[in-house]
């Protein structure tokens, strides 16, 4: 309790100063916007849109013949057309509010869940609210600032700060490219027998954590477990909450820079109102009934560098009718009944190794030769990987792409296939879908 003080009252002010940041600051507002009625959620909310949607018709380039008429902002967010990540990729410059320059702002790109690069821009405050956010996230599963947890992520090389920071958030990292059997053992030599950890990162990645815990039996108590990144499968929930005796956590976001839902208290996820407007629309972009399953489209209403209004994610989901919502609930927040997307498959590779989705966005994120892609996994001891060529595409390209995927396979008999492709199809859900295994379809998997 004392270390959870020093950080927040000590470290994280001098972090703030030291970065021109706003962490803590954002941190505590979210602890109090917790507190809000049903009512005072949806005033906040309300006035965000209204702002946000404001600067963007009178900053941006892409919005300037849209007219706001009237005091409705619900009305105002019809008249604006649906943004894809096809549109960020090729229209980046045009959704930059004219008050900013990009060199001075912070870039996230992202392969997403769909395959498709994208890369978005923000400042420091608000790179500071989504790190606040997450973290206040945390917070709901009984974490605090200083607690020490396993996490992993998508940052392999720390590097010094990085490791100092892992040091003063007292934080296991571990990578989530490609868990080994030699990472896992040298885990659980650490950490068996341990209660006082967390554990947190990317739902494939505690999933195969938690059934190396199974198979061999080892004894260990996660206090509590936070997932992110991708989808959590009920089966994988069901595998982390048995090997460590803990309960799920599970967040909805995309790396875009929308923090979108989280569990707390119930099965059920808070919908993060006051940052986040969502909309469930039907294919011709008609909004649903609560109840009733469409596409997944945000706007984030405090991202006022690079205002992204009515983004179309990729997702299926269905928010909870309000005649369901459960009498004691903890927080007013309204509540997302479910995401539907693809399973996030694993790549199986020899000696029980596996490769989870990132292990693929991790690299084609810094692949922008390379449109979009897919691999599938027909049998054991290769992958074919589907590909659309982008501006500046070369056979080298490729080669590179091998090269770093065999940091991670670190076998020269595993092979890759490529396959130059027009066209990449959704999966059934709607959401493209970037790794498909199809070992148990064809029953290669014993």
């Amino acid at each position: 309790m004392i270390y959870n003080k020093l950080i927040e009252n000590v470290f994280l002010p001098i972090g703030d100063f030291i970065n021109k940041s706003s962490y803590l600051k954002q941190l505590k507002y979210w602890r109090e916007v917790d507190t809000l009625s049903e009512r005072e959620l949806e005033d906040l909310q309300k006035k965000n849109l209204k702002n946000i949607l404001e600067h963007t018709v009178n900053n941006v380039s892409k919005y300037k013949s849209i007219q706001l008429e009237g005091n409705d902002p619900y009305k105002w967010l019809e008249s604006f057309p649906i943004l894809t990540k096809n549109d960020i990729r090729t229209n980046a410059d045009n959704l930059l509010s004219r008050k900013v320059t990009k060199t001075d702002l912070i870039t996230y790109s992202s392969s997403g869940s769909s395959g498709i690069q994208s890369t978005v821009f923000m400042n420091k405050e608000e790179q500071s609210n989504i790190r606040a956010i997450l973290s206040h996230w945390w917070e709901w599963s009984g974490y605090k600032l200083g607690n020490t947890v396993v996490q992993t992520g998508m940052s392999p090389n720390r590097g010094v700060l990085k490791t100092i920071k892992d040091g003063l958030f007292k934080t296991k990292y571990i990578t989530a490219f490609s868990l080994t059997e030699e990472q896992l053992a040298s885990l659980f030599k650490e950490i068996n027998n341990t209660k006082n950890y967390y554990l947190a990162g990317y739902a494939s990645s505690l999933n195969i954590i938690a059934e190396y815990a199974l198979e061999h039996n080892y004894k260990v108590h996660f206090k509590g477990a936070i997932s992110f990144g991708d989808k959590m499968f009920s089966h994988y929930k069901k595998n982390i909450e048995k090997a460590f005796t803990t309960k799920v956590y599970d967040t909805y976001g995309c790396n875009e820079g929308f923090l979108i839902a989280s569990e707390k208290d119930l099965e059920y996820k808070y919908i993060m109102t006051p940052h986040v407007y969502l909309e469930i629309l039907d294919d011709d972009n008609r909004p649903l009934q609560d109840g009733e399953l469409g596409h997944v489209v945000v706007t984030r209403l405090d991202g006022y560098s690079m205002p992204l209004i009515r983004y179309k994610i990729g997702d299926l989901a269905i928010k909870l009718p309000k005649e369901k919502y459960p009498k004691n609930r903890e927080f007013k927040y309204p509540l997302l009944e479910k995401i539907v997307g693809r399973d996030t498959d694993v790549i199986l590779l020899s000696q029980n190794k596996k490769l989870t989705v990132h292990s693929f966005t991790g690299i084609f994120e810094y692949v922008p030769e390379i449109k979009q892609f897919k691999v599938i996994q027909e049998k054991k001891g290769e992958i074919n990987i589907e590909y659309i060529k982008d501006t500046g595409f070369n056979k080298g390209v490729l080669e590179n792409v091998t090269n770093e995927l065999q940091k991670y396979i670190l076998d020269d008999d595993f092979k890759i296939h490529y396959t130059e492709v027009q066209f990449i199809a959704a999966s059934k859900s709607g959401k493209p879908q970037i790794v498909e295994s199809r070992l148990l379809k064809n029953n290669n998997i014993k």
